[in-house]
C-alpha cells in the first residue's frame, strides 16, 4: 500500500517542523506550506489529509478549505483545523465547511497523530471512490456552456466561436472555480509547449474572453499579484 501523503498549512515555521518531523516517524510522507497560497501552487490532489491552520495571510484556512471543497478534484480530502481559535462558534463554523476535525491549540503531539490516525481511518474507504471519479466532458455555469468533447461554447443558447487557447483558458477557470490560478500554473497548463510565451498574452486572452461571453465576462476575476479565477 502506497504510504499515506499529509499536508500541513500553517504559517509558524517551527510548529510545521516538529509536526512534520513527528508525523514522518510514525510512517506518514509529510509537506509543509507557510501559507494558503504556496499550498494552493502544490498538487493537491496526492495528499490524504491535510492539517489546516485557521489565521493566516491573504487567504485563511477558512478561505482555503472553501476552495478545496470547490473542486471536485480535491472535495474529498480529509482537513482537520489546527488553531488557536478556540470559540464553539468557530469549532462549528469549521465542520459546516465540512472539516473532519477541529483540534484547538495549544495541542501535544501526542494528540494530534492519534486525530490524523482516527480521521484517516475513518474516511480511508471513500479514496477509492473519489480516484474512479471522471472529469465532465460539459462545464456549466448557468447559461455559459462549455462541451469539451466537441470544443463548443454556447452563451446563453447561442454559440460563441473561441480559439483554442480561449476555449482551453475558459475550461481552465471554470474547473478551478471559486480558486485563484497563478500566471505561472495558466502559463504552464495552457501553454506548456511553447517556447516563449509573454504574461501579456494571458492578459489578452481573457480581455477577449470576457468581450465574447457577455454577462459571464463579469465572473472571469483579476487578483493583481497573483493570477485570474472564476468566481462561485
Amino acid at each position: 500500500m502506497a504510504t499515506e501523503r499529509i499536508l500541513i498549512v500553517d504559517d509558524e515555521e517551527t510548529l510545521c517542523e516538529v509536526l512534520k518531523i513527528n508525523l514522518e516517524n510514525e510512517g506518514y510522507d509529510v509537506d509543509t506550506a507557510l501559507s494558503a497560497e504556496e499550498a494552493l501552487l502544490l498538487d493537491l490532489k496526492k495528499y490524504s489529509l491535510i492539517l489546516l491552520d485557521i489565521m493566516m495571510g491573504e487567504i485563511s484556512g477558512i478561505k482555503m478549505a472553501k476552495i478545496l471543497k470547490a473542486d471536485i478534484t480535491t472535495a474529498d480530502i480529509p482537513i482537520i483545523f489546527c488553531t488557536a481559535r478556540d470559540t464553539e462558534d468557530d469549532m462549528v463554523m469549521g465542520l459546516n465547511l465540512g472539516a473532519d476535525d477541529y483540534i484547538m491549540k495549544p495541542y501535544t503531539i501526542r494528540n494530534v497523530i492519534a486525530r490524523v490516525k482516527s480521521v484517516l481511518r475513518r474516511t480511508s474507504g471513500q479514496k477509492t471512490v473519489t480516484t474512479t471519479i471522471e472529469k465532465p466532458n460539459k462545464l456549466k455555469v448557468e447559461g455559459l456552456h462549455l462541451d469539451l468533447e466537441f470544443k463548443r461554447c454556447v452563451v446563453d443558447g447561442e454559440e460563441v466561436k473561441l480559439a483554442r487557447k480561449e476555449f482551453e483558458l475558459l475550461g481552465y477557470l471554470i474547473s478551478h472555480r471559486g480558486k485563484i490560478c497563478s500566471r505561472e500554473q495558466i502559463l504552464n497548463r495552457i501553454w506548456s509547449n511553447e517556447v516563449v510565451v509573454l504574461d501579456r498574452t494571458i492578459d489578452v486572452n481573457i480581455t477577449r474572453l470576457r468581450s465574447k461571453i457577455g454577462k459571464y465576462g463579469s465572473y472571469i476575476v483579476t487578483r493583481s499579484g497573483f493570477g485570474y479565477g472564476f468566481r462561485d
